[in-house]
Order: structure tokens, then sequence, then C-alpha cells
């Protein structure tokens, strides 16, 4: 078993897994990133990249957890831990269940999508055979902060559409 991180190791990596969601924004996608650790060592690192490859499972600790699995030879995980900025889905939640991670470090809450505290407890549930440890809200503000930052851009960008497509229809009706 790993020996328990400190809370500087935490913050640094969740500070990882903060920098991959900035990678994500800046090209477009929904800033989340993700980080696994084992050993206090970076295995992998990842972000979202749904809109880029037109891929629904394409979330960034399903990308990190997958790239863990090819570093260590091995689709279990028992000594790893994941960083990610959003708490995860039911989807990742199950992967990261299935590949008995033992700690997951998580920044904002997902209060519509989350498999891990808000909507489901899918991490802790006794009835299946790997329970993980949660930690809840790391450097949460930054995280929320990242993504409410993303979708005022995004809300933003489609008003403005809207209002050039308003203006090319009435100046093309002008004429």
């Amino acid at each position: 078993m790993a020996a328990p991180l400190t809370t500087n190791q935490v913050d640094y990596f969740m500070g990882l897994a903060l920098a991959e969601a900035r990678k994500a924004a800046m090209i477009g996608e929904v800033p989340i990133g993700a980080v696994v650790v084992q050993d206090g060592q970076v295995v992998s690192r990842a972000f979202n990249l749904r809109e880029h490859m037109q891929d629904g499972s394409q979330h960034a600790e399903y990308q990190a957890i997958i790239e863990a699995n090819r570093q260590l030879h091995s689709w279990r995980l028992p000594d790893a831990q994941l960083f990610v900025t959003l708490e995860p889905c039911i989807m990742c939640a199950g992967l990261i269940q299935q590949t008995r991670l033992t700690d997951v470090y998580y920044g904002a809450d997902d209060p519509k999508a989350g498999g891990v505290t808000s909507m489901y407890e899918l991490l802790t549930d006794e009835r299946l055979n790997h329970q993980v440890n949660v930690h809840a809200g790391v450097r949460a503000d930054e995280a929320s902060s990242l993504l409410k930052q993303f979708f005022k851009a995004v809300r933003q960008r489609k008003k403005a559409e809207k209002r050039q497509r308003r203006l090319a229809a009435e100046n093309t009706g002008q004429k």
C-alpha cells in the first residue's frame, strides 16, 4: 500500500490537472484535466478531447487512466491515485472502480452528472467489490472558475454568432 500523500503533494498534483484543463480550454474543449499518480510520480495526464475526437468517451480521466494502464502494463491500478478537476461522471466512476484506483481527488462538484458524490456514490458503494477513497473539493474554486469562464465565453460567442446571422439576414432582405 502506498504512503499517504502530503497536503503539498495533493496541491501540486491537482495543479497539474488544472494545467491540463487549461490546455483543453485553449483548444475549445470543456476544461477538465486529469493526472494519474503512483508512488508520488506522475504516470499519465490528459484533458478532455470529446469535441476534437467526436467520441463521447474521451473524458480527461478516462484518457489518463487508459494511458496509465499502458504505462504500467496492467489494467489494475491498485496503488494509484487520480486527480481530476471535475467530479467524475458515472462512466468514469465505473472505470475508476474497475481499475482499482485507491484514491480519487477532484475539484468541482458536478451536480448534473456527478457519479461520485453529487448524484451517485459509485466509488464508495459497499455493494461493489472495490471501494475508492474520495477526496472532494481539492482546489474546487479554481476548477469551478475555469468551467464558469469557459461556458460564459461559449454563451457570449453563440450570442455574437446569432447576432451576426440576424444582421446578415436583415442585410440580405434589404437588397
